[in-house]
């Protein structure tokens, strides 16, 4: 669904749903030469070798030409990447597995266990807002993970800089059914008639303000269900509308592709690719994932985050490794995944511009306290006093 050619619709109803257009886009296939980077074309899914990706984006212009031919993958390719062995340490990925298979049990004991929005009660095992219950808990875990090279090189090239993660665990249990086709946040989780609601421009607009990504927290063979996709149909613009129709159900539970995952391997797509969790037809595979939503600095993000909290339970381990001597890059990586990296909705009034058009963001103060040393307590004011100028 391209943001650049020329539209006539300005809005879309049901009608504008013809499968016969939906399937010349489908239908392609995707050609190797778009994806020179990749490892190989599988089921019309470009796979990339993460290792390859570190080795091209060492510099500076090998980075914006990979990160360029990611963005068109998304946007106007198959819609969809797998980076095999993003997260290449397997004690980091099973450290992260732990942190949150304690935090399942926590919320079991606790009468606060949740199932997913497609699950019966029972068949999943979900944590949300896994992110800064992870960052509060087990904050070293959190660095680790969190420094992946892989997830940033992506989110910067889909979103730009100061992009925003969320991240939600699921565990899908033996037996636990396939969820039905859908599309993401933002559209995609509205009803049929509110999403109507919106002009065309935002239909085109919605996705292009969130990257979705899973990472395989165990090996996921076919057999145990990991995610079914469509690709190339995140290009079909009356998409937000079509999903529900039996049509399109019916023809995405008989054209769909599924590859097999890894431990360490990340999938990457646009929100707007169909897409289903597979049935988990293993007998003993716990298939956990965890689920990355990763916005814009200019969307909302779909879960609330405290953001202040993960901030000073990540400082002292940010002080650590500068001295242990990690690279800037690795700080960086942290810090974009922890603090808000977006000086706006702010009091202008209290927290005017400082040396440019926008105040620091909590980001921005991090940063400064991890390059100058700051205590732990000047950190905890600076952050505290900054909530304060934006609330007014």
């Amino acid at each position: 669904m391209s943001l650049t050619a020329a539209r006539s619709r300005t809005w879309l109803t049901e009608d504008d749903c013809d499968l016969d257009a939906f399937r010349l886009l489908v239908e392609q296939d995707t050609d190797p030469a778009d994806h020179p980077s990749a490892e190989r074309v599988e089921q019309n899914v470009p796979l990339y070798d993460s290792d390859r990706l570190r080795s091209l984006t060492a510099t500076a212009d090998g980075r914006r030409e990979v990160q360029t031919e990611l963005i068109r993958a998304l946007l106007d390719g198959p819609g969809i990447v797998l980076l095999k062995g993003a997260f290449p340490d397997a004690t980091v990925v099973d450290r992260a597995s732990e942190a949150f298979t304690a935090l399942i049990e926590e919320e079991r004991a606790g009468g606060t266990a949740r199932g997913d929005h497609f699950a019966k009660p029972g068949a999943n095992d979900r944590v949300w807002n896994a992110l800064d219950k992870v960052a509060v808990r087990s904050p070293e875990v959190f660095a680790d993970y969190y420094a992946n090279d892989m997830l940033a090189l992506i989110s910067e090239a889909w979103l730009g800089p100061a992009y925003q993660v969320t991240s939600q665990v699921n565990v899908v249990n033996p037996g636990g059914a396939a969820q039905s086709v859908h599309r993401d946040y933002h559209l995609g989780f509205l009803t049929q008639e509110r999403a109507a609601a919106y002009p065309a421009h935002v239909h085109r607009l919605s996705p292009v303000l969130t990257l979705q990504g899973a990472v395989a927290h165990c090996d996921m063979p076919v057999e145990s269900g990991p995610t079914l996709y469509l690709p190339h149909s995140q290009k079909y613009e009356p998409g937000y509308l079509a999903w529900r129709l039996p049509q399109f159900v019916e023809y995405f539970d008989a054209h769909h592709v599924q590859l097999s995952l890894a431990k360490g391997d990340a999938a990457f797509f646009n929100p707007a690719l169909f897409h289903a969790a597979g049935h988990n037809r293993s007998h003993a595979i716990r298939r956990m994932a965890n689920l990355l939503q990763i916005s814009s600095a200019f969307g909302r993000a779909m879960e609330t985050v405290d953001r202040e909290a993960m901030a000073n339970a990540l400082f002292p381990v940010l002080l650590r490794r500068k001295a242990e001597g990690v690279s800037q890059d690795w700080l960086r990586r942290v810090v974009a995944a922890t603090a808000e990296g977006y000086p706006f909705p702010t009091n202008l009034d209290l927290d005017p511009p400082v040396d440019g058009l926008a105040p620091p963001s909590q980001a921005d103060s991090v940063w400064q306290a991890v390059t100058e040393g700051w205590t732990h307590d000047r950190l905890r004011q600076e952050l505290q006093a900054g909530a304060e100028r934006r609330r007014g």
